[in-house]
């Protein structure tokens, strides 16, 4: 976990969540982007909640974990810290917004809470983050024969009171991956084509 680096991201929510809300759901769903690009294709869920929160949930693989020496699941820390391919890098992708990809790390940061509930062949994990750091351990949870991720966060308060999400902002073309919006704000479902 890289402590210095989650203080930077929050010291700067303009810089690294540009337009609010919006940003960091494109974070999350970029990463389902890439799991359904490197299958056959895949589906995202975006579910706008009632409290404020969005999850996002995925078919992918799950994120990559493993068993360290004493049998423990490790996964890839790229909830506190940076995620290199993006951070910094003057390349990073550019999101639908108009803004450079960051990482994930950006969206732990910026929320008060975040859930990252993993399924893979072999094993399910939740782990719990408070303003980008672990809460909780990686728990193991029962599997229920399917893979993904679903990343459920509830963004700071400034970031969500300087604006709200509509769900057609959300039907976006991405390549390999159909999206779903389910805005219980509303009542209403929608997705891309």
């Amino acid at each position: 976990m890289d402590f210095d680096h989650l203080a930077h991201v929050r010291r700067n929510p303009d810089t690294f969540a540009p337009g609010g809300v919006l940003h960091l759901i494109l974070e999350v769903v970029a990463y389902a982007a890439d799991e359904a690009e490197c299958g056959d294709g895949g589906r995202c869920v975006v579910t706008l909640h009632i409290d404020g929160s969005v999850s996002v949930a995925d078919d992918g693989r799950g994120t990559d974990t493993r068993l360290d020496e004493h049998g423990r699941a490790v996964k890839k820390p790229v909830m506190a810290s940076k995620d290199l391919r993006f951070f910094d890098h003057p390349e990073a992708q550019v999101l639908f917004d108009g803004h450079p990809r960051r990482g994930m790390s950006v969206v732990a940061a910026l929320s008060e809470w975040l859930v990252h509930t993993n399924r893979r062949h072999g094993g399910s994990w939740t782990q719990r983050y408070e303003q980008g750091a672990p809460v909780t351990d990686l728990a193991p949870i029962a599997g229920d024969g399917t893979t993904g991720t679903v990343v459920h966060f509830r963004p700071e308060e400034p970031l969500r009171a300087a604006g709200g999400v509509k769900a057609d902002e959300l039907l976006l073309p991405w390549r390999w991956l159909t999206v779903e919006v389910d805005d219980r704000r509303t009542g209403s479902n929608q997705m891309s084509r």
